[in-house]
């Protein structure tokens, strides 16, 4: 799969509809509970304070038995990077940046060097002392054409690693080839995980960090098991240890689940009749984490008939997000309005042109398509991709649009649909800085620009929004970006989607925010 940087794409091996009275073929399957009514999806996580000690069983989906543990590889084993690692930046719980291994960080005036306080009293699982020296070759790590790392492509324009400097042990200063003012922000990626001085050929198999559990166990594509590192900077976790299993399919993980075989199903977003099942069983329930993933139907704008911007704003106004989003998602999710910056970021605009099926006519006929008949590709790899796909085919019909849906294979989708079919379905996960998500999905030419939409007014409005100092401003600019992409380039957002995580009725202390949940805090009831 081409996006492999990107959890959700390495991840949901999805299966279809599930009844209440069986979920397929279990893994370990036994004493499965459940239940055949259909309750009210839980908003949230349980809440309450966990337990101190116990282990957290984790369900993760297959991956590439290349799989390795170094965080700034496009196959690194996500699911273990928050438990072994931290960055200099993170995504606090209010979306905003947050001090992680850096206390602090300010720019000169033109936002063109960035100094970064370093903490102080960190160790490495090693008992190594954390130390500018590993900050800098990090970036090094990631900016080595031999690392491949999907976040080179970001940062490569901006960082010259031949003149990063490190003052003294708890500085670094990172002088940038053209001015940036929202640099830190990049830095929340889960490819920037600190790694330390000179581990490029180990850090794959031994996982040394600063994070709050050590590597006891790793095997690519398999089981793995890390422990409580007791010298953690913040303190010991609560947990004693994550053990992971790799689970073939959503069925089997949803059954392990529901047999009280795994506590947590991670980078599983449920299909809504697995999550009624697991909402009403007796041991396990749902974490629903609000609009976290942003579903999108591309246009390849360098063919036919989605060169002609004309057709790309009627596929647009031709149908209603609302629509799409209580028809695929139940209500569970947000109307896109095909802006594809959500609504929790500080930078969102609400503006947006309203469904108007008419106008779409009008557009269509204009540009010599009326009547036009499409193809819209969509597979079984994500339990919402057909639904959309249905929801839109629908509601784009009172604009004449015909829309015939093609349903692919999912084992092959990534490499044989995504960016070559002129119309498909496909999602990202939430959580990108702005300045990220327009860099990677819509600037010309990035490897990751699914639509190949390139305009060089909006290259250029983004190089003035990373030149801008002030904040009221830059968000500004990246407003007038958000309209230039809903009025001019090929991607439709119907929706943004909660994810509904399966976790047990035992977990506490659940809470996703920038990528991850908090590996630190989360525990067991009666552990």
């Amino acid at each position: 799969m081409p996006d492999i940087h990107h959890p959700g794409r390495r991840s949901v091996l999805a299966a279809g509809a599930v009844g209440a009275a069986s979920l397929g073929a279990s893994w370990l399957l036994t004493g499965c509970t459940g239940a055949a009514s259909a309750p009210v999806l839980p908003a949230a996580a349980r809440q309450g304070t966990p337990d101190r000690g116990g282990t957290l069983r984790i369900a993760r989906p297959p991956a590439s038995d290349a799989e390795t543990l170094d965080p700034a590889s496009a196959l690194s084993a996500y699911e273990y990077l928050g438990a072994l690692y931290n960055r200099l930046v993170r995504i606090g719980r209010d979306g905003a940046l947050a001090p992680d291994l850096a206390e602090s960080w300010e720019p000169d005036d033109q936002a063109r060097t960035w100094t970064f306080r370093l903490r102080k009293g960190v160790t490495f699982h090693d008992g190594r002392a954390f130390t500018a020296a590993d900050a800098a070759y990090t970036l090094r790590h990631i900016l080595d054409k031999k690392t491949a790392s999907p976040q080179a492509a970001v940062l490569a324009p901006l960082i010259d690693t031949n003149r990063l400097r490190t003052p003294d042990d708890h500085t670094l200063v990172v002088p940038l080839k053209t001015p940036n003012a929202e640099f830190p922000s990049l830095l929340t990626h889960y490819n920037c995980y600190v790694v330390p001085d000179g581990s490029a050929r180990s850090i794959g198999r031994t996982g040394i960090g600063t994070g709050p559990f050590k590597l006891e166990s790793f095997a690519p594509a398999g089981p793995g098991r890390v422990t409580a590192y007791t010298d953690h900077w913040q303190g010991r976790p609560v947990l004693d240890a994550i053990t992971f299993y790799t689970v073939a399919d959503m069925s089997a993980r949803s059954n392990a689940l529901l047999a009280g075989q795994v506590d947590l199903l991670s980078q599983t977003n449920l299909d809504f009749a697995t999550a009624r099942v697991i909402a009403a069983s007796d041991r396990a329930t749902i974490a629903r984490v609000e609009n976290a993933q942003w579903y999108v139907l591309p246009m390849l704008t360098t063919e036919k008939p989605f060169t002609d911007v004309r057709v790309r704003q009627a596929m647009k106004l031709a149908y209603d997000p609302e629509h799409v989003v209580k028809v695929a998602l139940q209500g569970a999710g947000t109307a896109g309005w095909d802006n594809p910056v959500p609504p929790s970021d500080p930078a969102h605009i609400s503006a947006h042109p309203e469904h108007d099926p008419e106008k779409a006519r009008h557009l269509l006929k204009k540009a010599g398509h009326e009547g036009l008949a499409v193809d819209l590709y969509t597979s079984s790899y994500d339990p919402v991709f057909t639904p959309m796909a249905l929801a839109y085919q629908d509601s784009a019909r009172r604009a004449g649009i015909r829309v015939r849906v093609r349903t692919a294979a999912a084992d092959s989708y990534y490499t044989q649909i995504w960016m070559k079919k002129p119309l498909m379905a496909t999602y990202w996960y939430t959580g990108r800085p702005v300045d990220q998500l327009f860099t990677q999905v819509f600037r010309g030419g990035s490897s990751y620009n699914e639509t190949a939409w390139s305009d060089k007014d909006f290259d250029a409005l983004l190089d003035r929004a990373r030149r801008e100092t002030d904040d009221t401003r830059r968000r500004e600019l990246y407003g007038e970006a958000q309209t230039f992409v809903v009025d001019k380039g090929g991607a439709i957002t119907p929706m943004f989607a909660d994810r509904l995580v399966g976790i047990s009725r035992k977990v506490r202390g659940y809470a996703e925010h920038g990528f991850e949940f908090d590996y630190l805090g989360i525990g067991l009831k009666g552990a």
